[in-house]
């Protein structure tokens, strides 16, 4: 990989993990308890609840998200960085300016 290539690619991955720290601040916003001496009726705690698990689950996500990112700009000067985990090819710089958390290429991706 081109040093031009790996200072776009470490660029998009701060801006990445910007705006998935600014994600997971929100989610936790939305993700606080519902106290129940709020006068909401039965069904709609029942949707606010809902709401809160769907919303943890994006959380938990984005969590994990934030972690790969964080990995990836740790090695990003590494001598296998930009390489497939599974068939050891060069993952296309498209998909890593895409997906900058990505280990593996389009095709290893699609078979796990």
């Amino acid at each position: 990989m081109e040093n031009t290539q790996k200072e776009e690619l470490r660029s998009e991955i701060e801006l990445e993990i910007i705006s998935t720290k600014g994600k997971i601040t929100e989610y936790k916003e939305f993700t606080k308890p519902i106290s129940p001496e709020n006068a909401i009726g039965r069904v709609s705690r029942m949707d606010a609840i809902n709401n809160k698990s769907i919303v943890e689950a994006a959380q938990r996500k984005a969590e994990e998200k934030l972690y790969q990112l964080l990995k990836m700009q740790e090695s990003i000067d590494d001598a296998d960085f930009g390489v497939c985990a599974r068939c050891n090819n060069e993952i296309p710089i498209g998909r890593l300016l895409l997906m900058p958390q990505s280990r593996f290429c389009v095709h290893c991706a699609s078979r796990n």
